[in-house]
């Protein structure tokens, strides 16, 4: 007992020096937030008069769509893609591990670099995808300069990145998956769709909803694939609310706007997670 009441006061420090770290940042974003500071000029407090211009323009509704529309997408396809290739590349028994080195490499990218490559790599005249295309007779579009065709090309980049974090995660699940339940399986003559559905799947579900939570939240906090490839363009087609508070802060200057961004996004986050935390609790308690 009194050994960890020493413990206890040994770790206090740290734990003070951290919880301020975080709080600090917080805390002043919410009480820039209430003021009217445009860079160079004197912050008047405007109570919430930030929150209901950008709640009732229609900058912030569409760049919080665009920010939902890539996290669904982008997460499912990854989930999918990396538990397809985690399920195949755990039957291959000759050269998994250098399978599984490569498909690391993306990771070891960083998020300004890729988009500068994929950049390159999709422009309509110079870039090697079109060319490639137009040597089976296809005409390729301008990517990341249309409407239609950015979000899903942003969306696509990223899956190229981040598909290897799902199918790490997912494949070092599976490894460490018991054997039996797949021998009963076997002999029960379950075919590999049920085994997959019965036994894989209950076993992996905790594993997968860890993944599933990590690539949510990674996700809508997208910012450098989009700086990087399109800026927010065309049109406002790939805005994201992290572009659009950078937007307002270094480019209009208006850091109360951008403060009163940052923290109604938060809020919907944090909805976000208690929501799974209540879902969660309930699963726990029916188990």
């Amino acid at each position: 007992m009194r050994r960890d009441k020493h413990i206890r006061w040994l770790i206090a420090p740290a734990l003070v020096l951290l919880a301020a770290g975080t709080l600090y940042p917080v805390i002043y974003a919410g009480y820039l937030s209430l003021l009217q500071w445009n860079w160079g000029s004197e912050a008047k407090f405007v109570g919430l008069r930030n929150f209901v211009r950008i709640l009732s323009g229609s900058g912030f509704p569409k760049a919080l769509f665009n920010t939902f529309y890539f996290a669904v997408c982008a997460v499912v396809i990854e989930t999918l893609l990396g538990l397809g290739l985690a399920l195949a590349i755990n039957r291959i028994r000759t050269g998994a591990g250098l399978i599984r080195t490569l498909m690391i490499l993306p990771l070891m990218v960083s998020g300004i670099a890729v988009s500068l490559i994929w950049k390159v790599m999709l422009d309509p005249t110079l870039g090697i995808v079109n060319y490639l295309l137009s040597l089976v007779g296809i005409a390729g579009p301008a990517w990341l300069g249309t409407v239609p065709t950015a979000m899903p090309s942003i969306i696509m980049i990223d899956t190229w990145w981040q598909t290897a974090f799902t199918f790490i995660i997912l494949s070092s699940a599976l490894k460490s998956l018991p054997a039996e339940p797949f021998e009963a399986a076997r002999l029960e003559g379950a075919t590999p769709f049920q085994t997959f559905r019965h036994v894989t799947l209950p076993m992996l579900k905790p594993v997968l909803i860890t993944v599933i939570i990590f690539r949510t939240i990674d996700t809508l906090k997208v910012f450098d694939i989009i700086f990087g490839t399109t800026g927010g363009g065309p049109l406002r087609a790939t805005e994201s609310v992290q572009t659009l508070a950078y937007q307002t802060a270094f480019k209009s200057y208006k850091f109360g706007e951008s403060a009163a961004i940052a923290v109604v996004f938060s809020l919907i986050i944090l909805a976000l997670c208690i929501l799974y935390l209540v879902i969660d609790t309930d699963d726990g308690e029916k188990a």
